[in-house]
């Protein structure tokens, strides 16, 4: 069996089947085997045995059989093995990652606080993951384009490749945003332009949006390209484009951000208020 996966996270949520039918679907566009995982964080708790732990193992069993149903009935053809492995849900699924070519996760799970926007588990492995994480949520019916934030940064760069690479298997159209919001202030004591010419700003900007698509195009010779050059903030246009695309790729670090953050702050807003399943791209 190859090694490298589609691994999805399975907790026996409406949000987590909807991860796994969506996990199965990149499993057969990116010809790879599915890898169905539940955290069984039971004997971590230390319960002594004999005090219902045999019943919670064959609840988590069910629940992985359940999943592997979903799959299989979502794409017959996608090979498909379940693992329960002991541990935290996000530690486990983290530990999965390394040798996954993409991990796939519902936004909400079992027992999160409903106030929440995306479960802690989400945003968790979003956050840490060296691997692509592709969060399901909102509309998931394969209609519209494929949108992707570009922003010059080498995390960007990555992100416009596997946009690239899914509106290839999809047979899907790409949209390429930029958004700008210049001159603005880099820093105290830094002096902004009395006057400055927007056109020429926008025509620098469009520059930009070009060079960063220009080798990705030539690979990709497929795929029909859609630019956006948008004098707006990012996380606020991402967002508005994500009611009409069937997903959003965006990179989890981008320009200017504070460094010690985990996940920018763009990537934040998107993930949380997209209306479409999100694919957060790691820098390398």
């Amino acid at each position: 069996m190859a090694t490298v996966t589609i691994v999805v996270g399975v907790d026996g949520s409406e949000s987590g089947l909807a991860a796994v039918r969506l996990a199965a679907r990149e499993a057969r566009w990116r010809d790879r085997p599915l890898k169905l995982v539940h955290a069984f964080v039971w004997p971590t708790l230390r319960v002594p045995p004999g005090q219902a732990g045999g019943g919670l193992r064959e609840q988590a069993e069910a629940l992985l059989k359940q999943a592997a149903a979903v799959a299989l009935e979502a794409e017959p053809a996608v090979q498909i093995w379940t693992e329960l492995i002991t541990g935290a849900p996000a530690p486990v699924i983290l530990g999965q990652a390394h040798e996954a070519e993409l991990v796939v996760l519902g936004d909400r799970g079992l027992g999160g606080f409903s106030g929440l926007l995306v479960g802690s588990v989400a945003v968790q492995v979003s956050a840490h993951s060296s691997t692509p994480v592709l969060v399901a949520k909102g509309r998931m019916d394969f209609e519209g384009p494929i949108v992707v934030g570009v922003d010059g940064s080498s995390t960007s760069e990555r992100a416009v490749g596997l946009a690239f690479e899914e509106a290839s298997v999809r047979g899907a159209e790409l949209l390429a945003v930029h958004c700008w919001t210049r001159p603005v202030s880099t820093g105290p004591g830094d002096m902004l332009p009395l006057v400055y010419d927007t056109d020429e700003v926008a025509a620098e900007e469009e520059r930009l949006l070009a060079e960063a698509l220009s080798g990705h195009s030539d690979r990709f010779p497929d795929v029909t390209v859609r630019r956006e050059s948008v004098r707006d903030r990012p996380g606020r246009t991402l967002v508005g484009f994500s009611e009409q695309a069937q997903l959003v790729v965006v990179g989890s670090r981008g320009r200017g951000g504070f460094t010690g953050l985990l996940l920018g702050s763009v990537s934040q807003q998107v993930l949380h208020h997209a209306h479409c399943p999100v694919l957060m791209v790691p820098g390398k």
